[in-house]
């Protein structure tokens, strides 16, 4: 599924998605959540238009332009690192905003009054989270009914949080990581990539270090830590990174759909879980495992052993007659 690149690394060929042609993707989608945990999304215009994608970029270029002072009003709600995170001696390429819940109309409007947005400002947004909700709440209904998970509505109280990166690229840092290797914490993350500027890279099941090219008016889902101890291990949780690969400056756009809200825990569904497969994982909140990977510097997927059922005990062998 993947050939060579002029810099040695593999150039994937990352599963499309069809929002249109359902259910005749259903198997596909599944086979991209076994197999690479990442998938791109295509024919969502119906609910989020390319136009808007547009606007929604340019937007985003303006906020990074604000002066510091203002862009440091954008504080951290709830969750370490939702807010704005200035370059730093550790990361020096890498700048971002955040709003921590776009379902909560307070966090919403806090984000607005802190960068003193304009009321077209605040049109775009609201209408681009809408976009954004809607795609992944079809993508998570479809995925529901591939795998016959009757629970789907559920997610309707599930949060998630916007994120936009500036990466600092020069001739200079080429090579240099914009953000390293990593795993998202959340079930389903939408990126919204910079459609001149490329960078994203994934490490493939065997290892291989994955360019993914960004590809115009399509999307890109990628599975977190989250939907694994959903799927009971079914699902795995795409490892990633922005690497500098050319010196200009990328932009991108990342909608985190977490989880419950504070206090619900996600355990493995019913729908995969048997004799053959018991459940791997206790139930965990979001907030758990996040707490775990902050606490532990484990940003790579490790905070799952920490919350791996004990395996279940053998069942003692009949005496011999």
């Amino acid at each position: 599924m993947a050939g060579s690149g002029n810099d040695g690394k593999a150039k994937a060929v990352i599963p499309t998605i069809d929002l249109l042609d359902f259910p005749a993707q259903s198997k596909k989608l599944v086979e991209a959540c076994e197999e690479w945990g990442c998938f791109r999304v295509v024919n969502h215009d119906h609910i989020l238009p390319a136009s808007l994608m547009e606007e929604m970029k340019e937007m985003t270029k303006s906020l990074f332009d604000l002066p510091k002072e203002i862009k440091k009003r954008n504080k951290d709600n709830v969750l370490v690192g939702s807010g704005y995170v200035a370059p730093t001696f550790w990361r020096p390429l890498y700048e971002a905003l955040g709003l921590y819940d776009m379902t909560s109309p307070h966090d919403v409007e806090r984000f607005f009054n802190d960068l003193d947005l304009s009321p077209h400002q605040r049109e775009i947004i609201v209408k681009y989270g809408k976009g954004v909700e809607g795609v992944m709440r079809e993508v998570m209904k479809q995925l529901c009914e591939a795998v016959g998970v009757k629970r789907e509505q559920h997610v309707d109280e599930w949060c998630w949080q916007l994120r936009l990166n500036k990466y600092h690229f020069t001739p200079e840092g080429v090579g240099s990581p914009g953000v390293p290797i990593h795993t998202d914490a959340g079930f389903l993350t939408l990126l919204q990539d910079d459609e001149s500027v490329g960078g994203l890279e994934v490490i493939s099941r065997s290892g291989e270090v994955v360019v993914v090219d960004p590809v115009p008016g399509c999307l890109l889902l990628n599975l977190g830590d989250v939907a694994v101890l959903w799927s009971n291990g079914r699902f795995c949780n795409t490892r990633h990174s922005v690497m500098c690969r050319q010196g200009s400056v990328r932009y991108s756009i990342v909608s985190f759909f977490l989880g419950p809200k504070e206090g619900v825990a996600v355990e493995p569904q019913p729908e995969f879980v048997d004799p053959t497969h018991p459940p791997m994982y206790l139930p965990a909140t979001y907030f758990q495992l996040r707490k775990f990977r902050m606490e532990n510097n484990m940003h790579d997927g490790e905070v799952l052993e920490l919350v791996r059922a004990p395996a279940p005990a053998a069942t003692p062998a009949e005496p011999e007659k």
